[in-house]
């Protein structure tokens, strides 16, 4: 069977629909554009929550190649949450997360953008704590700076360790998918892949890896 191919027009009717579908997504505040599978997103909604809730419904849609997320975050109903509000929530949020070392993360927000610093032993840790983040009401943006601590391990194996996740994997096809492995546990990632969640699948196996504490993504999503 030949692969389908989607146009601009199809895919922004695509990312629509699957606004609609998405409860977590106001979709008659989002609008969408397309130009040669980047889709751009604008409008306004009240937490960040449904800004990341709508980009990440942009990218599971077949032909996307990225995205790129204007929506602005204007809380509403709120009344007057100052930073400091927000600090403690945020603080709360991640000592009631099971999944984060809150006491080895620290908390600095300015007009509502939350920026999370300290180390923490994997990365699942770091993500998580974003995540909790990025559900406090009132915040409108996250930058996460925690950098992630781990044991040492030689390149040569964690590379192996990777290549080995990618093969288990049935969504990803390991052969077209190169990985490099620098000094201090810097993974890079190279090649071509069908899909935006493809892409992603293989960032987060590769951060699996003992030993890793870095990874730059650089496969490209090509679209058939």
């Amino acid at each position: 069977m030949a692969a389908r191919v989607l146009d601009d027009e199809a895919i922004q009717k695509a990312v629509m629909e699957e606004l609609e579908w998405d409860p977590e997504v106001e979709v008659t505040d989002v609008g969408v554009a397309v130009d040669q599978g980047v889709v751009t997103l604008t409008g306004t909604v009240d937490s960040f929550l449904k800004k990341w809730a709508a980009e990440r419904a942009a990218l599971r849609v077949e032909g996307v190649r990225a995205v790129v997320n204007h929506i602005e975050v204007v809380p509403r109903g709120l009344g007057i949450r100052t930073d400091e509000d927000i600090a403690r929530a945020v603080v709360t949020a991640l000592e009631e997360n099971p999944s984060v070392p809150a006491d080895k993360i620290k908390v600095r927000v300015e007009e509502g953008r939350v920026t999370l610093e300290g180390e923490v032993d994997w990365h699942y840790q770091r993500r998580e704590a974003e995540e909790s983040a990025r559900r406090v009401s009132g915040v409108k943006s996250v930058i996460n700076l925690i950098t992630v601590k781990q044991p040492t391990v030689a390149p040569d194996t964690i590379k192996r360790q990777i290549e080995q996740a990618f093969v288990r994997h049935a969504e990803l096809d390991a052969k077209s998918i190169q990985v490099r492995v620098e000094e201090g546990g810097h993974v890079v990632l190279t090649g071509t892949v069908r899909s935006w969640a493809e892409r992603k699948e293989a960032e987060e196996a590769a951060w699996r890896a003992p030993g890793v504490t870095k990874v730059t993504n650089l496969i490209r999503v090509q679209v058939p």
